[in-house]
């Protein structure tokens, strides 16, 4: 039988007999959700689960370069295609003369374009992916910064890191004066700052990349470059009311895991910048009231009738990602129902909106990807942020002189911390567990706790809480944490695997993505108890080490890596493995800070 998420218990069903034949035709087929509704009698999904959220229109261009990336498909075929290659493409000429060339291409009976007309088309009128923005070397950048890594005492150990270093130079970029002028040819957004990408297909910044890019670039001394990142980012609030996924006309209907508090909380503890602070403070509180208000809001009762206010991830957005359009539609090519393709549509943009696309966390059936329910999780790891920018926010607002703002968010953080132990954490497992909304009340909003509904399954997200200063501090919790992880089955030989199900998805077993080695380990580390402190260093060494014998390999940093094995490289998800990669380098970097390397500590694999 397939993993599924359906704990046994009532959901109150509006059809209550039939509620124990709904939980097994989930679990046991691969139909979705409302197909599942229509075998058990129901001529259509009932009517409290609906599509009714906002949706932001997309741009002219990106609905054009959408068709073209389609009429690529069809000519080019299925190998080596990307389709975000062409949303990424910027126009030469205008819009409409772009349109009318491409609709006077010659086509075949069936409609089909040759490969070389189309490859000419595409020469003639777009400029390159990639092409309007320019490699611009940050003037922070030095070969070997003062006081770097002074823990690294190992000679081989400290040249990689130093070549780590180095590449900031390869993945800093700066928008071109031609989008600047005409940003209506392009779908990069017009940043004002330089930044840094994560490498590869990923040509432009990422929201919560940045974090640990970041983090990378305080450990390099570039505290520019770091701060230039940061007021990119503002700029996006300033224009959109949030931090877009990514700086891209086709991403303005999601944001990404919400760190940009962080991110100036990190900056101001090295360089005391509280300019910067007082700069960021209105942007943090916009972006607070984003995720805590209209579709991301969530209310829910607990067993002691107290309400806690919690978040969750929702894309204004219910057709096929621009970015991914072709990939989307074949995946809903077996969905007849418009509204269950809507549905569908907004799930998957949602699940990306919460960088972990995809995984088998947001199924309910892990055997099916159309059983995608992103929109109806409480996630751990979004509350957990939310309580440290509410945490962030009160401490930048203290250092720059709001006291009333400073306590508004210590309020708020101290409700957010409390409704985070009442509804996700978990004393038995000490884990704290993603909580699934109940699909059939009517009111998604409002919420009664029920315990059934947390997701028993095992994540690397389980653990995130640990990474804030409520959850470290007490030692109780930390001691629980410690021995659950432990004997979780996540602690592999090259570090922590995301989940223990393997099902191709690239946020699965048996992939270890950099942030969650980062945030466990830090959190481990922060507590100050000895076992939690051997922890974090053990899986910090891991983790180094794997990427280490990695770039001696492949002579790159990969965005992610198989923790079954030293040196082993990640896959699966919907495209090919990316190098460069900023997170990973960003990470490696703030360990070595940390944890240093001795000169007796191996650094090859073991045999």
């Amino acid at each position: 039988m397939p993993e599924s998420r359906f704990p046994n218990c009532d959901y109150n069903s509006p059809f209550p007999f039939l509620s124990s034949l709904l939980f097994l035709l989930l679990v046991t087929t691969t139909t979705t959700v409302a197909k599942a509704w229509t075998m058990t009698g129901a001529k259509a999904p009932p009517p409290c689960v609906s599509d009714s959220g906002p949706v932001k229109p997309t741009t002219p261009l990106v609905a054009f370069l959408e068709k073209l990336q389609e009429t690529a498909l069809a000519t080019f075929g299925k190998k080596d295609f990307d389709p975000k290659y062409y949303v990424d493409l910027s126009l030469k000429l205008e819009l409409p003369a772009t349109q009318k060339a491409f609709d006077q291409l010659p086509r075949s009976a069936s409609g089909s374009v040759s490969a070389k007309d189309l490859k000419e088309y595409v020469d003639e009128y777009f400029g390159g992916a990639g092409e309007d923005m320019v490699v611009a070397v940050p003037e922070d950048f030095v070969p070997e910064p003062e006081g770097f890594l002074p823990k690294v005492k190992h000679p081989e150990m400290r040249a990689w890191a130093l070549e780590v270093h180095s590449l900031w130079k390869n993945l800093s970029r700066q928008v071109s004066g031609g989008v600047h002028k005409k940003p209506e040819l392009h779908t990069l957004l017009p940043l004002p700052e330089q930044f840094v990408i994560p490498g590869s297909r990923f040509r432009e910044v990422y929201y919560w990349d940045s974090y640990w890019v970041i983090r990378g670039l305080l450990a390099s001394k570039m505290y520019d470059t770091a701060k230039n990142i940061v007021t990119n980012l503002l700029s996006l609030i300033e224009e959109y009311g949030y931090v877009l996924n990514g700086a891209r006309a086709y991403y303005t209907n999601r944001s990404q895991p919400p760190l940009l508090s962080a991110m100036v909380h990190e900056i101001y503890k090295q360089t005391g910048n509280v300019e910067l602070a007082r700069k960021a403070l209105p942007a943090l509180i916009k972006e607070h009231e984003f995720w805590n208000s209209g579709i991301h809001k969530v209310i829910v009762q607990d067993s002691e009738a107290q309400n806690h206010t919690l978040s969750r991830y929702y894309a204004m957005w219910n057709t096929p990602r621009p970015e991914s359009s072709t990939i989307d539609k074949e995946l809903a090519s077996n969905i007849s129902n418009a509204f269950e393709k809507q549905q569908f549509f907004r799930e998957v943009a949602s699940t990306a909106e919460t960088g972990w696309d995809f995984s088998t966390r947001w199924m309910m059936n892990h055997s099916d990807f159309t059983t995608l329910a992103t929109t109806w999780i409480l996630p751990v790891d979004l509350n957990a942020f939310l309580l440290r920018m509410e945490h962030d926010i009160a401490f930048l607002a203290k250092v720059t002189g709001d006291s009333k703002i400073s306590e508004r968010f210590l309020k708020a953080s101290e409700a957010r911390h409390k409704a985070i132990k009442a509804v996700f954490w978990d004393v038995k497992k000490g884990q704290w567990l993603d909580y699934w909304l109940n699909r059939n009340t009517c009111n998604a909003e409002h919420q009664t706790w029920e315990a059934c509904n947390q997701n028993q399954n095992v994540y690397a997200s389980n653990f995130v809480p640990l990474w804030l200063e409520p959850f470290f501090s007490d030692a109780s919790v930390v001691e629980k944490v410690t021995k659950s992880l432990q004997s979780s089955g996540l602690i592999c030989p090259a570090g922590i695997a995301t989940s223990l199900t393997n099902s191709t998805q690239q946020w699965d077993f048996p992939n270890g993505w950099a942030p969650l080695q980062h945030m466990i380990v830090e959190g481990l580390l922060n507590s100050g108890l000895e076992e939690a402190k051997s922890m974090a260093e053990d899986i910090a060494a891991r983790w180094i080490r794997t990427n280490y014998v990695a770039f001696q390999k492949t002579h790159t940093m990969h965005e992610k890596y198989d923790v079954r094995e030293c040196g082993a490289t990640g896959g699966g998800g919907e495209y090919i493995p990316q190098t460069g990669f900023g997170w990973s380098n960003g990470v490696v970097l703030a360990f070595l800070e940390e944890f240093g390397w001795p000169q007796d500590r191996k650094i090859d694999c073991d045999p």
